[in-house]
């Protein structure tokens, strides 16, 4: 459901400065649409095809929903990179240290919101592993299919999981800043999509957060924030 995303940007890329008649793209736009496409190739590709154990069924209303937002953020940023926005390297002139910033940002926080996923993953597979070595010491007419993974829960520890619940989630904020601080103050997509991203995740985190609450009680989850450390 977040393939639409990136393959609309990479679409834009290549269809519309011919249509505007512009010539070559600067470097700038093509390194904003390189670091969406690889987020993007590990979040919808590589994470749920290779690295997650088998999860719960999303309901279809919700992956449409997301699809469709996808689309809507690509075409948004596609068309401000693709001819919308800068056209010429004199239009990144004066920014090479931001752009740098920017891109060192974006990659340690890509890098922190992989590891945190991971550990997630970890906690999955690991009950996977159990469960398993469970079912083979009874005998194979007592064997029963092992439950889903995700049917049991466990509070992760490791990372910044010490401080908050969702730290994953403030690694992809940090992530689009530093996208956002890549295309300046004037790129509007990138600034959306993080004010977006804000507004919808930070609720879920706080709801998680109750959740944890109810699920391995107060003394558990201790002075764990949702999402920011001793602040939220």
């Amino acid at each position: 459901m977040e393939c639409p995303g990136f393959l609309t940007v990479l679409y834009c890329m290549f269809t519309i400065p011919g249509q505007l008649g512009l010539g070559k793209l600067p470097w700038g736009n093509w390194t904003m649409a390189c670091l969406y496409t690889t987020h993007y190739l590990y979040r919808a590709l590589l994470s749920p095809l290779l690295l997650n154990p088998s999860m719960s069924p999303i309901h279809p209303t919700v992956a449409l929903s997301a699809a469709a937002w996808q689309v809507i953020n690509g075409l948004s940023l596609g068309g401000w990179l693709a001819g919308y926005g800068p056209t010429t390297v004199h239009d990144w002139a004066g920014r090479l240290y931001w752009i740098e910033a920017g891109m060192v940002i974006w990659g340690w926080a890509l890098l922190g919101n992989m590891w945190h996923d991971d550990d997630l993953r970890e906690i999955r597979r690991s009950v996977l592993r159990q469960q398993q070595a469970e079912a083979d010491k009874l005998p194979e007419k007592d064997r029963k299919p092992l439950r889903g993974a995700h049917k049991i829960y466990k509070m992760p520890k490791n990372g910044l999981f010490q401080l908050v619940l969702y730290p994953h989630y403030l690694f992809e904020w940090i992530e689009w800043a530093g996208f956002w601080m890549i295309g300046g103050m004037a790129c509007v997509p990138a600034r959306s999509f993080l004010f977006n991203e804000v507004a919808t995740m930070l609720p879920r985190a706080l709801s998680g957060r109750r959740w944890y609450v109810e699920t391995f009680g107060k003394e558990k989850v201790g002075n764990k924030k949702a999402v920011i450390p001793f602040l939220l």
